[in-house]
């Protein structure tokens, strides 16, 4: 239950915030925002400004209101929130505070905030973590960094790694050679890395410590292996926590938010060129249930990994939704540097018609990732981790 709570804040959170930065800087314009909502209709109750007497008035869920003032709300569907701009809908063209009639510039602004906001949610989100106390990788040579780990970064699929169920993120405690009867404790990289290399072929024991769980990981090494990996084939990283100043922390949360940026751009322009080109996606890709059972995993290891996860989450949301495609906030920027270059605005019924033939891909595309992560992962043992 502690997932599904989590993944609600999360999702909340990143939708909310990406709303709030088209509202806002749509006042600052002198757009007018007909409703701003926290989650989604139906409205439970609301709050609007008298044009009388200027005080805030109560407005039940299920009254209709017409007002030249915006209405905040609070809806029944808990998943971030919404918000409604006028002529937005490419109507009111003629009036001076709509969507539709603010110019090209203007339109650009409103629409690209969003994805701004999720990059400064990223950073501020990163910096708190920072703040907190994060994991940072150090080198084995390092002695005096108090309390650390051996993590596992990566894991090959199809090696003795992934076939024992080790994952990413998981700290190494101990390894056992069954047949020798060794026991080794593991502080360093280069110890579990000396371990494996004296069992290959060999049955072992990896203990892993995976949130408040130690287990047991039992399997055969590798005796034959690529020249990059090894007999266990995962790759490690020694951690410490680290915290810092907050003006540290600021610099180095927005440091780390320009570079997952990067990361994450070249990655999707990977997928996008591979795709093209008819070959194998080389990056791995996770759906709305993926992206669920990636919560739980997170929210077992702590707060600070949770923060850096919705960060990531929320970098991917700026970007994707920043992608010149119809019915994302990138296509309506195309569709208005189109018209600019037009010199006349491109007819409703041919944008709406690119927008929803758009949509309708969208969400087929998330069905199809969606069976895809039931296939590809343990789903059904990650559900049941939810709960």
């Amino acid at each position: 239950m502690l997932t599904v709570i989590v993944f609600i804040i999360i999702l909340g959170l990143l939708i909310f915030v990406h709303e709030l930065g088209h509202f806002l800087v749509a006042r600052r314009n002198g757009i007018k925002a007909e409703e701003f909502g926290f989650g989604f209709p139906p409205r439970i109750f609301g709050f609007i400004k008298d044009e009388e007497s200027g005080k805030y008035k109560f407005v039940p869920g299920n009254k209709k209101v017409e007002s030249k003032n915006t209405i905040y709300s609070i809806n029944w569907v808990p998943l971030g929130g919404f918000v409604k701009i006028k002529g937005e809908d490419g109507m009111d063209g003629e009036s001076p505070d709509s969507f539709a009639g603010r110019p090209a510039w203007t339109r650009i602004k409103v629409l690209v905030a969003g994805v701004i906001m999720n990059f400064i949610l990223a950073w501020v989100l990163i910096s708190i973590a920072l703040m907190i106390g994060a994991p940072e990788a150090i080198d084995d040579s390092i002695k005096d960094a108090g309390d650390t780990k051996v993590q596992v970064s990566q894991v090959i699929p199809g090696s003795p790694a992934d076939e024992m169920g080790i994952k990413m993120g998981d700290e190494v405690v101990r390894a056992t050679n069954i047949n020798q009867g060794s026991v080794n404790d593991i502080k360093l990289v280069s110890e579990l890395q000396e371990f494996t290399s004296d069992s290959k072929g060999e049955e072992v024991v990896i203990e892993i410590k995976r949130g408040r769980e130690i287990l047991a990981l039992s399997g055969v090494l590798r005796a034959e292996f690529p020249e990059d990996q090894g007999p266990l084939g995962a790759a490690l990283v020694r951690t410490a926590m680290v915290s810092h100043s907050w003006y540290e922390a600021i610099w180095s949360g927005l440091v780390s938010t320009y570079e997952l940026i990067i990361v994450i751009i070249l990655a999707l322009y990977n997928i996008i060129k591979d795709l093209i080109l008819g070959m194998p996606v080389a990056v791995d890709i996770a759906g709305p249930v993926g992206i669920a059972v990636l919560t739980h995993q997170v929210t077992t290891l702590g707060l600070v990994y949770i923060l850096q996860f919705a960060a990531i989450l929320s970098i991917n949301l700026g970007i994707i939704n920043g992608l010149p495609i119809p019915a994302l906030d990138g296509g309506r920027i195309l569709f208005v540097l189109i018209e600019k270059i037009k010199g006349s605005p491109i007819s409703q019924k041919i944008e709406h018609m690119f927008h929803t033939a758009s949509f309708v891909f969208l969400i087929a595309i998330m069905i199809l990732v969606t069976v895809r992560d039931f296939m590809k992962l343990d789903v059904i043992g990650g559900i049941k981790g939810l709960f």
